[in-house]
Parts: C-alpha cells; structure tokens; sequence
C-alpha cells in the first residue's frame, strides 16, 4: 500500500528557511518520481519541485527557484524539500505525491497517490 508521511511544518519567520520531509512506504522512493506541492487558501493546489527517478532531474516552480532543494535519502525512503528565504507567500499545506512513472509530470492528474500534507505558515 503506497503511503506517504510529511512533517517539518510549522510556523517560520520571513526570511527563515524550513526542510519538510516526505517519509514514504509500500514503494521505494528511487524507483519513481515524486513531487512536492502546495495549496493555499482559496488557491488550487501547485507543484513546488519534482525529482524524477534519475535524482540529477530536477524540477522547480518559479517561486520557488533558487531557494528551494528537493533531495532524497533512498536508505530512509523518504524525500525532502528545503526552503529558505521564506516568504509570507509560501504559506500553503504541503503535500508529497507519486503517480508511479519514473518521470515528473506537469499535470496534477497524474500523481494519484498523496500524503495528507502539513501546514506551513510564515509569519512574523
């Protein structure tokens, strides 16, 4: 059964920098592609950063490149997104998601197996 677990979230000061991870189970992390996504309130839901199965193919949203790495330890399965220079516009549930092809996707509709997400707020 393919799960995910986020954590990291919380609140984090403008400026500041986080590391969410993405602790997977039921597959292994290097055999696919798994992204990192965001939904703010009243928003749809928008990629953050992608990684396909060959970890040197790396994906970034504009508001986020240049501040953002996702990375991967295959020994814990488990994916991470850092963060930093955060900004109140990053406030968003995050959420880790898989479709089970090797290569990222640009359509939402093709990952179908998601975390449950944690809650990032920056504020002062």
């Amino acid at each position: 059964q393919v799960q995910f677990v986020e954590s990291g979230g919380g609140l984090a000061q403008p400026g500041g920098s986080l590391r969410l991870s993405c602790v997977a189970s039921g597959f292994s992390v290097d055999l696919y592609a798994i992204g990192w996504f965001r939904q703010a309130p009243g928003k749809e839901r928008e990629a953050v950063a992608c990684m396909s199965i060959n970890s040197n193919f790396k994906t970034y949203e504009d508001a986020v490149k240049g501040r953002s790495t996702i990375s991967r330890d295959d020994a814990k399965n488990t994916v991470y997104l850092e963060m930093s220079s955060l900004k109140a516009e990053d406030t968003a549930v995050y959420y880790c998601a898989t479709g089970l092809d090797r290569y990222c996707s640009d359509h939402l509709s093709a990952y179908t197996y998601w975390g449950q997400g944690t809650q990032v707020t920056v504020s002062s």
